[in-house]
């Protein structure tokens, strides 16, 4: 088994070493950073999330921050969401494109006190980015990264276990709303959010020296809930038809190809970077959509994708597939797919290629569940 070598390019989070004393087993590198991906046991960790309460090291989701007189102009400017009503302590799930319309990122943005955003990115270098469109716009913003890692916390008992911490008015949250808080002196800012739908929260802390007393606090609150580490789910992300920005998606992909579309407004009155492109495309017709697929095969032990393979039909290649697991709760193989329109629209079988041929497959509407 090949192991991966820790240097000071690939970093680690705040919690890394409190999750290796929880067992890590397995990890990916995101964002250059460590990402854990499961602690020995992917089934007890998938009923954990869906039945209980998971504790996940997620401080590979990297913040960009943008503060100073012109941090509302330049976060629109970044953002193909339209951004005039938000308020503070809501975050909304925005699509932030180059000048061509691709998509780069997917982020949750932030609106914080003291005139102050975090882009709560996937795996991308945005900073570099942000950094280079605020000097050539002129933007009187500061750019960086802040000391932020969050710590999520999800199942159906995430609510019972942080409303335990923290007090009861956390239950009010909507979803994507935030507090700036603390927990034990412990600077954090509590969200109502996380990468499943199993309902939960991320907890971003804002000291990367505490990151174990975090961890164990969380912990401890949560044995009488059963709770214990797990990662960012597989198998209920592709159940729940959530995005994998830079796995599902192709490098030409528009937000209009990922699912993205009511979270992009080409219409306001405001500009932003690849507006244009984007109203030509609605001009011209989106190609493809973003699917779900039920692959016939009596195999559980899906394939590994390592890189999104062909959907064909007749031997053309009509799509590409981005993830394929077995889901237990529906008793099927399903998959995620971005495939052209005409195909979705026509309903025929295509045909999913695996090692040593292919599967027929049905194209379905997302969530699967």
């Amino acid at each position: 088994m090949s192991r991966i070598t820790l240097t000071p390019r690939i970093r680690t989070s705040p919690f890394y070493e409190a999750a290796v004393a929880a067992g890590l087993s397995d990890v990916t590198i995101y964002n250059k950073m460590i990402l854990p991906t499961s602690f020995g046991d992917l089934k007890a960790e998938y009923d954990r999330l869906i039945n209980g309460v998971a504790i996940w090291d997620v401080g590979v989701e990297r913040q960009v921050e943008l503060v100073g007189p012109d941090a509302d102009a330049c976060a629109q400017y970044f953002c193909a969401r339209d951004l005039s009503n938000m308020k503070e302590g809501q975050g909304k799930y925005v699509a932030m494109c180059d000048y061509e319309g691709h998509i780069l990122n997917d982020p949750v943005l932030m609106k914080l006190s003291g005139g102050r955003y975090w882009f709560s990115l996937a795996d991308h270098d945005m900073l570099l980015w942000c950094k280079a469109v605020v000097a050539e716009k002129g933007f009187d913003v500061r750019v960086y990264e802040p000391d932020v890692s969050p710590l999520a916390v999800q199942g159906p008992k995430a609510h019972d276990l942080i409303a335990e911490l923290f007090g009861e008015h956390i239950r009010d949250l909507k979803f994507f709303w935030f507090l700036e808080t603390e927990l034990d002196g412990i600077p954090l800012v509590l969200s109502r959010s996380g990468w499943s739908k199993q309902g939960g929260f991320e907890l971003f802390l804002q000291d990367g020296s505490r990151g174990t007393e975090l961890w164990d606090k969380v912990m401890a609150a949560g044995a009488k809930y059963d709770i214990g580490p797990g990662a960012p789910n597989h198998v209920e992300r592709v159940e729940s038809g959530l995005l994998s920005w830079g796995g599902d998606n192709t490098p030409d992909s528009n937000p209009f190809e990922v699912g993205m579309g009511r979270y992009t407004d080409v219409d306001m009155d405001a500009d932003f970077i690849g507006k244009r492109a984007l109203k030509q495309v609605l001009v011209d017709g989106i190609e493809r959509l973003f699917v779900g697929l039920i692959v016939e095969t009596d195999d559980v032990d899906v394939w590994p994708l390592a890189e999104r393979t062909p959907i064909t039909l007749d031997g053309e290649q009509v799509g590409t597939l981005g993830a394929i697991v077995y889901s237990h709760r529906m008793g099927k193989t399903i998959g995620l797919a971005q495939i052209k329109r005409e195909v979705v629209d026509a309903g025929v079988t295509v045909e999913v290629t695996r090692p040593g041929g292919t599967s027929p497959a049905e194209i379905t509407t997302l969530p699967f569940l």
